[in-house]
């Protein structure tokens, strides 16, 4: 839906003012603007104060105050407006510097119609994207303060939703399990299940995929002196580490068929038995976590189905960052300020335009991998901001990630919501609990409007 651009044209010619009036006025793009005009810097100012320009179209040679002395003017009066300058040839040089002082951009005389609107456009986009960052910004800073909130950034309907059932579990002893791709925070939403928890002991992980197969079950259960060769002293495991607190095992579909079973006694009686050592109690709250498709592993013989159904007694998603576009600048600003105070250096800004590529860039590392990229953008930077060149190659020559679906007038709902339905299942990868959970409705449903849609029987309410 097209949006209302503001902008303010100042020159003092006439038949410029009025022929660049009629090209905005007639706009009728993805911006449509209200059109201010100034045959003079002063008054220029003037509309400044009384209204909030997002735009101001100047020409630079004008008497009584130039363009360039309108451009510093505007700092003060309307710090938050784009200004595009409007020179004839000669005076380039004079535009160059004021792209330098804050200009946005700059047009030659004679003015071309689609040169001037796009150049206006493109200003009029750089305007809402920086308000929108200092309105993340704003959220970023109240989520920092408000007591007892999650340290886990962002407000997206995915990752609220995740939230939401982590609150949930978190009082109660049922085992949780979270499901997610490499880097999306799977052990950052155990730990806010244990912060939230009833549970006083220590919160324990294990990266099961991290730890060779033939050491795991001593890790996990511990064992006595003696019980194999090296073992030249007792150790406790992670088990009798977590009493009373929280077990995170992570990556548990790594976890061999032999130690599953043992698991499963833990889970089902409460019991277990350190290599060579006797049986004992325990009290402790199960958390686990993967990335693979646990039952497809059962399927395949290589996931106990029993220890499944234990383990997934309440599951979350933990949602992949493409389907968080709206977190990335509040990532990104976490991760400036972590980062710039890391490495002693002042706090940097980064220019809309990078801002706009991260937002649209498809992530397959997820959130560690947006760490990665601005840890990496803040060492090497060399100038007073991030920009684009400050990004790695892969990331900067990246294409937009086009995120919009368009309808015909007239196209019948049940049309719409199959192909929504679809183009959100193609942007979770298949993930039925994630596109749920994108568009507000049960997998249930998804479920059902796809069989629907292709003349099969749904399943029922």
């Amino acid at each position: 839906m097209p949006f209302e651009t503001t902008i303010l044209i100042v020159d003092d010619e006439t038949s410029n003012l009025e022929s660049l009036e009629r090209i905005f006025a007639r706009e009728t793009g993805q911006h449509q603007y209200r059109v201010l005009t100034a045959d003079s810097g002063r008054k220029a100012l003037d509309l400044c104060r009384q209204h909030r320009v997002h735009v101001v179209l100047t020409d630079v040679m004008m008497p009584g105050m130039t363009g360039m002395e309108l451009l510093k003017a505007l700092e003060t009066v309307a710090p938050d407006a784009e200004v595009v300058l409007m020179t004839a040839y000669g005076t380039i040089e004079t535009a160059v510097e004021a792209i330098r002082a804050g200009a946005y951009d700059f047009v030659e005389k004679p003015l071309k119609r689609m040169q001037i609107v796009k150049s206006v456009e493109k200003a009029a986009e750089r305007h809402a994207l920086v308000a929108e960052n200092r309105t993340l910004k704003e959220e970023l800073s109240q989520l920092r303060t408000k007591p007892g909130s999650s340290p886990i950034i962002g407000s997206s309907t995915a990752l609220r939703t995740a939230l939401d059932i982590a609150g949930q579990a978190a009082p109660s002893t049922a085992n949780v399990l979270i499901l997610g791709e490499s880097g999306t925070g799977k052990e950052m939403l155990a730990r806010l299940i244990h912060s939230e928890s009833k549970r006083k002991g220590a919160f324990v992980a294990v990266n099961l995929a991290a730890l060779p197969e033939t050491i795991v079950e001593g890790e996990i259960f511990g064992f006595e002196k003696g019980a194999f060769t090296g073992a030249v002293n007792k150790r406790d495991g992670r088990i009798a580490q977590s009493e009373n607190g929280t077990l995170f095992l992570d990556e548990i579909g790594e976890l061999s068929l032999s130690v599953q079973v043992k698991l499963l006694r833990v889970i089902q009686e409460g019991t277990y038995e350190p290599l060579g050592g006797k049986t004992r109690s325990t009290d402790f709250r199960l958390v686990a976590a993967t990335n693979k498709d646990l039952r497809q592993l059962v399927s395949e013989g290589r996931f106990r189905e029993d220890l499944y159904y234990r383990l997934n007694v309440i599951a979350i998603t933990s949602p992949p960052l493409r389907s968080r576009q709206g977190d990335v600048p509040l990532l990104v600003d976490h991760f400036l300020d972590v980062y710039c105070k890391k490495n002693g250096k002042a706090r940097l800004p980064i220019t809309p335009e990078a801002l706009d590529l991260l937002m649209h860039y498809h992530w397959p590392g997820n959130v560690r991998e947006l760490e990665n990229v601005i840890e990496r953008a803040v060492v090497l930077s060399r100038t007073r901001e991030i920009g684009i060149s400050d990004l790695p190659q892969h990331v900067a020559q990246s294409e937009r990630r086009g995120t919009d679906l368009s309808f015909s007038l007239g196209t019948p709902l049940e049309e719409i919501e199959q192909r929504v339905i679809k183009a959100t299942l193609e942007h979770t990868k298949g993930d039925k609990q994630l596109a749920a959970q994108l568009l507000g409705i049960s997998a249930r449903t998804i479920y059902r409007k796809l069989a629907d849609g292709s003349g099969e029987p749904g399943e029922g309410e």
